[in-house]
């Protein structure tokens, strides 16, 4: 996951297009970018085998 945040942090520093003598480049968009790693986390998230929130029914003793 930090190689993600590690592209992402260089891709926004660098030129959104580059060209020369043996062509040009353009990376994805910003946007783009941070949806990837939004759904990448989001499918990490998923996985963890530790719920975020938990549900529980409380039942007072001597109730039926």
């Amino acid at each position: 996951m930090a190689e993600l945040d590690d592209t992402i942090r260089d891709n926004a520093q660098g030129p959104a297009k580059a060209s020369g003598d043996t062509g040009s480049v353009e990376q994805h968009k910003l946007p783009d970018q941070i949806a990837a790693d939004r759904y990448l986390a989001s499918k990490d998230a998923a996985k963890s085998k530790s719920r975020g929130l938990v549900l529980n029914k409380f039942v007072p003793p001597g109730t039926t």
